[in-house]
């Protein structure tokens, strides 16, 4: 499975990659050792958007808290990059694709990502990873 993490990214260049205890919304959850991963550099943390591609090499779910109802799941994760992005994809290029039902790559990630601004890992369609491809 292919997911992407809209976090915040100190260093964008950085070939390894730490995201403790991350919320996690539609599919990201499942996220396991081996997967391929998008990162995107939280624009609500100064980053640029899309930044580069890994895979995961640890991820930790994280145990629920006792007596809260209702929790996000939260998963700790290492990724190790395997390339940059080469063109820009962040709020600004995803913004005009807002017809939630378009069925469009570019919608399924503004939906996800910026919908609702708060960082997460989120599970991505084939068709939303091709689309994340084509920026490497």
């Amino acid at each position: 499975m292919v997911f992407a993490i809209k976090a915040e990214v100190c260093d964008p260049r950085a070939r390894t990659f730490a995201f403790i205890a991350q919320k996690t919304m539609y599919g990201g959850k499942h996220i396991a050792e081996g997967d391929t991963v998008f990162i995107f550099a939280s624009e609500n943390e100064g980053g640029q958007g899309l930044i580069a591609r890994g895979v995961v090499t640890s991820a930790e779910a994280i145990a629920k808290k006792r007596g809260v109802a209702r929790q996000t799941p939260r998963v700790s994760l290492s990724i190790r990059s395997t390339a940059l992005a080469k063109r820009p994809l962040g709020r600004s290029e995803l913004k005009h694709l807002a017809d939630w039902n378009d069925g469009q790559p570019g919608t399924e990630l503004n939906f996800k990502f910026y919908r609702q601004a708060t960082n997460k890992i989120v599970g991505v369609s084939d068709e939303a990873a091709a689309f994340l491809g084509a920026f490497f």
